[in-house]
């Protein structure tokens, strides 16, 4: 499935429009993880396990959108959108969603 986060794809003429798609994807950030970057902001660098569970949630969400455009019968999503969120009690979760618009291309 060809992605783009531009309206339309510079090398393919869009033939129709499928309608809107999105995916989502509710991660929850665990202890040590916490306990780790917290170490890591205090003596500098990166939170590598916040990084991994970013690129994880963010993963899931663009899998369950495309997913959701080739229902649709689609070739390519275009004008793609990712949102990070906190989510629940003291924010101790992660939503990550991703939507775009489905095309079928010429």
């Amino acid at each position: 499935m060809i992605t783009a986060t531009t309206p339309n794809l510079a090398e393919r003429e869009t033939a129709r429009t499928l309608g809107v798609v999105t995916g989502e994807a509710i991660i929850g950030a665990h202890i040590f993880r916490d306990f780790f970057a917290g170490v890591t902001n205090i003596i500098g660098g990166r939170a590598g396990g916040y990084e991994k569970a970013l690129r994880e949630a963010r993963d899931i969400a663009l899998r369950e959108m495309c997913d959701e455009a080739r229902g649709l019968g689609a070739d390519a999503v275009v004008g793609v959108d990712l949102d990070y969120e906190t989510l629940g009690v003291e924010n101790g979760m992660l939503m990550v969603s991703a939507s775009g618009t489905a095309v079928k291309l010429r």
